[in-house]
């Protein structure tokens, strides 16, 4: 494996977010097992277990399906983005872990094989109360295990950002998977209403978020500004953009980082070549704009890449006048240099 697919490196903020999500997980599954045991005394532990593998696996997926959203609408939350393929790898195991022990749970006294007699034992497809929903869970487990083998930049080197990013999308047609799955199946046999407000909440938080970021987006896109006689167009004062940070505006069509940095100011496409990520949503890191999704780093001057990574973004021409800041409007070839604006 080359120097190409070192992108996602394991350091200490990994390691301590990792940590984080380990410890969190097993406490989840502590409790939730010792509360079933107390209110539900009757239950096997094996039920119980997979019930809280279940819920876990539900609770990460809504996590998961928040955070992109949430970046957009409150820069603070970008942390949970850049370590996200965790997060995803581990909602796998954990619907993996689900999966299997119900199919030895509830499949595996039969003369069939278990996944054999998951498949033919329940046929009743035009039954809204009898729906084989776990037939349900399988395909969004099979899409999950896609999802989780092709979470790798090797993976994304091998398929191109556009299809990886397509392919990863997939998510989205899981969940609503996954919902009717809770809903055909769990949602029926539970007299406590618990599951439900949880799963309508969730629904309701992922649905609301994704929303307000896409207006957040739609507004900002639409935003049109004149250009001067000698192509400029002004976005903001100076004093505006957070140091070692960017605002991201629209100019002729395409999104625009400018950063302010150390007295300075560049501005580059917003787009990070390795996976589409928004560069503006990032940060200067020892000189280097940053981007939030996984880290690729590039020098904010003349938008390549710096070692080991590669790639290059188009530029733009800065001006500083008064206090205001100018971008022109006509981008520069990826990997031109643009000596910084000077803001005093």
């Amino acid at each position: 494996m080359s120097l190409a697919y070192r992108a996602v490196s394991w350091n200490r903020q990994k390691r301590l977010y990792d940590i984080v999500l380990l410890v969190g997980l097993v406490l989840y599954l502590a409790v939730f097992i010792a509360a079933g045991l107390r209110w539900h005394p009757q239950a096997t532990i094996e039920t119980l277990i997979i019930r809280a593998l279940g819920t876990a696996a539900l609770l990460l997926l809504h996590l998961i399906l928040a955070i992109g959203p949430l970046c957009r609408l409150q820069p603070r939350f970008l942390p949970l983005l850049y370590n996200r393929r965790h997060l995803g790898v581990t909602m796998f195991l954990l619907a993996l872990g689900h999966a299997v022990l119900s199919l030895r749970h509830f499949h595996g006294a039969g003369n069939l094989n278990p996944l054999v007699s998951l498949l033919v034992s329940n046929t009743r497809y035009a039954s809204l109360s009898g729906f084989p929903f776990e037939i349900l869970g399988l395909l969004a487990l099979l899409i999950f295990f896609i999802l989780a083998a092709t979470s790798h930049d090797f993976w994304l080197a091998q398929l191109t950002a556009p299809v990886w990013k397509s392919l990863h999308m997939l998510i989205y047609p899981a969940y609503g998977v996954i919902v009717m799955h809770v809903t055909l199946g769990a949602l029926q046999a539970e007299t406590n209403p618990l599951l439900a407000v949880v799963m309508a909440a969730g629904m309701t938080v992922v649905l609301s978020l994704h929303v307000a970021a896409g207006r957040r987006e739609r507004k900002r896109d639409r935003e049109t500004r004149r250009a001067d006689a000698g192509g400029f167009v002004e976005v903001c004062g100076a004093g505006e953009i957070p140091e070692k940070r960017a605002l991201i505006f629209t100019i002729s069509g395409e999104r625009v980082a400018v950063f302010r940095y150390d007295g300075r100011i560049s501005a580059v496409s917003n787009v990070c070549p390795h996976q589409n990520g928004p560069l503006g949503e990032g940060r200067i890191v020892e000189g280097c704009l940053t981007c939030p999704w996984h880290g690729h780093r590039y020098f904010p001057d003349t938008g390549a890449a710096a070692p080991p990574f590669s790639g290059k973004v188009p530029t733009f021409v800065v001006r500083v006048r008064q206090g205001r800041v100018f971008i022109q409007t006509t981008p520069l070839a990826p990997g031109t240099r643009v000596a910084p604006a000077l803001i005093n």
